[in-house]
């Protein structure tokens, strides 16, 4: 019995054996297979990403690498990709991506002499973040960063760095590009700017869909001067307003890049500020591209004049960060060399300038083998295809459909004018000289297909109602048209391209785009509204704008006043949604509308604490930031604090029950702000700290909870150069909007 037992086991054991013969031969086999499938060892995907890049630059030529500093293709403003064909690698290029990629729209983006590829647009940004929904923002973006992939894959242009978003703050409404922001508040356009990051870069653990590129690091919004002007401020407002959504769009969301901006900061350019570094790279982890904005390299030292000579800006940049320069080629590749030979910089520091460039690459899987990455087969053929172009998926249009939905705010809606109902009306004029158009601004793409205001409220009308339309233009047809129907919708607003098809600058005061700041917030059509009001008492005023205007008079007069932003596809179906009840407005407005242009301070006065954006404005605003109404109402009531006192290292949660009391179905936007009762520094008038886009059925309650950690409430000392808590009395404020605190409890701070 035990000879059976031990010739059992020794066979058990040679068979044992030979099998672990085997799986060793086979793992030998693979890992023989696997070294011929690399030529080189930085396209072996299993070895650590630092250990790749290191051996591709110990391969590179000088040349090669001053031709990824300065690549040809983004200097022309041509979307290829950044190649070192020798060793076989294809990068990426740029593409914008505001509020959709632009691969054409009236700023050209498809190229010279290539045609134009439609893409799924949203509203513009300022659009976007009135949503205050963070989720839908993820949502845009990740089809976004599909689009870019599938365009990259199936038609071979474009590409999978992002400029997008643009996480400057909106600190002033004549600003010419404050369509492109998300608002006003820091933690309000951080926290959208982290949704759009995220929803850029997808969720896979090992790769990117795209990477996301913010711009323009640091405060960047005036246009007039920009190239050569400088924002000036304090370290304060460095740490406390202006970086915080760059710092949230890093910290928390990873972006894989941002574009420095043109102007200085108190006296030295951006492209060039230390910053960079001591900030950015050292204290929020930053690791990826730094981008130039457009000849900012060479206005280094044509517009500020802040080096004498092109090598000594090159090598400035280099030494500061930034690895990618948008300019001309030939000048900065030759800057670069002289750099070199003058012992300006060294090649070690370009190999350490390009590391951040090429970990965005390994990211986004460009040296990988295809199969490695789950992103790399959109668009071929036998993927993304079978559906069609993903611009006509019937997924992505509802996603606009929402999102613009979403956007929209009820300004003011006397005696329930809105929502319309078109089965008690016979007859509607719909009035304005672009209500039959879609307009798109400069950051803009070209839409697969436009729904107009005018096109959405014909056809959810419906054929039982008479819709005609006059453009304003001659105001007598106009008032004509008024008169002999039931309602009146006015829609006025601005054009966000100026009229031109390229970036030439704007005729009226109150319009501006990239390059021009607005002198004047009065909007001329408002004209429009006045004349076709006198002729019909039931005018419905629709602003169609891409900035914040003085509308004090249609505010007085006028019964109902709905906002919206332009670019969207779905920008007629989403206006009718909304006009006719169909979707309950909960759009919240992300900057403060001032009753008047005396309200703001110099336009170049950076410091916020003289009177500007809601946490420092002491007059009352036309509008407040937050505000926003609804066709429904809703009550606030018990709020109730975790603790009553907070240490430096807890966390507060803010309860409070939201009850929908009306007859309607509705989202209601939750805004938590904080007051400092006791500080020893100048703290804001109020502050946001948190907030829920929440939907309730008619009748519904939800407790909200909110989270304040102890973090939040700190302030930058700039005697010891660091965050600081602060023993402290904080209000607590739950609200409808900045001026409409619903519930207030005191907490107290213990550092």
């Amino acid at each position: 019995m035990l000879d059976c037992v031990l010739l059992k086991m020794a066979g058990d054991f040679m068979r044992r054996r030979r099998f672990l013969t085997l799986i060793l031969a086979l793992a030998f086999a693979a890992e023989r297979f696997a070294f011929a499938q690399h030529q080189y060892p930085f396209q072996n995907p299993d070895l650590p990403a630092e250990q790749r890049i290191t051996d591709l630059l110990s391969r590179m030529t000088l040349e090669e690498k001053v031709d990824l500093l300065s690549n040809e293709a983004l200097s022309h403003g041509l979307m290829s990709a950044s190649d070192v064909p020798r060793l076989g690698v294809v990068g990426t290029g740029h593409v914008e991506g505001l509020h959709g990629l632009s691969l054409g729209g009236p700023g050209g983006w498809q190229g010279p002499g290539k045609t134009v590829i439609p893409t799924t647009q949203f509203p513009q940004s300022r659009g976007l973040g009135q949503t205050w929904d963070p989720a839908l923002l993820e949502k845009v973006a990740g089809v976004e960063g599909f689009e870019a992939r599938y365009i990259v894959g199936r038609y071979h242009r474009g590409g999978l760095i992002v400029r997008a978003p643009n996480a400057d703050l909106a600190r002033d409404p004549r600003w010419g590009r404050g369509e492109e922001s998300f608002g006003e508040d820091p933690y309000q356009t951080g926290t959208m700017a982290v949704a759009y990051v995220k929803g850029l870069q997808g969720n896979d653990p090992h790769y990117w869909l795209a990477a996301s590129l913010m711009k323009h690091f640091l405060a960047n919004s005036n246009e007039d001067g920009r190239t050569s002007g400088s924002s000036n401020f304090d370290e304060r407002l460095f740490q406390e307003y202006y970086s915080v959504p760059f710092r949230m769009g890093i910290e928390e969301g990873h972006a894989g890049g941002f574009m420095t901006a043109y102007n200085a900061w108190n006296g030295i350019p951006m492209a060039v500020q230390p910053v960079l570094k001591s900030v950015v790279m050292k204290e929020w982890g930053f690791d990826g591209i730094i981008c130039s904005d457009g000849g900012a390299i060479t206005m280094l030292v044509t517009q500020h004049h802040y080096y004498k000579t092109l090598p000594e800006a090159v090598a400035g940049a280099i030494h500061a960060g930034v690895n990618t320069f948008i300019d001309n080629y030939k000048n900065t590749t030759q800057a670069t060399l002289d750099a070199v030979k003058q012992a300006l910089v060294s090649k070690a520091d370009i190999d350490a300038d390009l590391r951040g460039l090429l970990r965005v690459m390994i990211r986004l899987g460009l040296l990988d083998p295809a199969s490695r990455n789950p992103y790399a087969r959109i668009g071929i053929a036998d993927v993304a295809p079978a559906r069609g172009d993903p611009w006509h998926w019937p997924e992505n249009k509802d996603l606009a459909r929402r999102a613009t939905d979403e956007s929209i705010v009820l300004l003011k809606n006397e005696k329930q004018t809105l929502p319309l109902d078109a089965a008690k009306l016979k007859s509607i004029a719909v009035i304005g000289p672009d209500a039959d158009k879609v307009l798109m601004d400069l950051y803009g793409g070209t839409p697969p297909y436009a729904i107009s205001p005018l096109e959405g409220i014909r056809k959810r009308a419906g054929a039982g109602v008479n819709v005609q339309y006059a453009t304003g233009n001659d105001l007598n047809q106009a008032v004509d048209l008024a008169s002999h129907s039931n309602v009146a919708i006015v829609i006025i607003g601005n054009d966000p391209a100026c009229g031109s098809l390229g970036w030439k600058h704007c005729a009226l005061p109150s319009e501006g785009h990239e390059g021009q700041d607005r002198t004047s917030l009065t909007l001329g059509q408002e004209a429009i509204a006045k004349a076709v009001f006198a002729a019909n008492p039931r005018t419905i005023v629709v602003l169609n704008t891409s900035f914040p205007y003085t509308t004090t008079w249609s505010e007085e007069n006028v019964p109902a006043i709905l906002e919206m932003t332009h670019g969207s596809q779905e920008e007629g179906t989403g206006l009718a949604d909304v006009l006719f009840g169909d979707y309950d407005p909960a759009g919240r407005l992300t900057e403060t509308w001032a009753a008047s242009i005396d309200q703001l301070p110099p336009m170049m006065d950076y410091d916020i604490r003289h009177g500007r954006t809601y946490m420092y404005l002491k007059q009352k605003p036309l509008y407040a930031f937050g505000y926003g109404l609804s066709y429904t109402t809703f009550q606030y009531s018990n709020l109730k604090l975790s603790s009553r006192t907070l240490d430096r290292n807890g966390t507060v949660r803010v309860n409070v029950d939201i009850r929908n009391t009306g007859q309607r179905a509705g989202d209601e936007v939750v805004q938590m702000y904080v007051a400092h009762m006791n500080s020893k520094v100048t703290r804001p008038l109020e502050e946001l700290k948190g907030f829920v886009r929440v939907q309730l059925a008619a009748g519904e309650t939800k407790t909200v909870t909110l989270p304040l950690s102890a973090a939040t409430l700190r302030y930058w000392d700039t005697t010891g150069n660091r965050w600081a808590l602060e023993a402290d009395d904080v209000e607590i404020r739950v609200g409808a909007a900045s001026d409409d605190i619903r519930a207030r409890q005191r907490l107290r701070v213990i550092p």
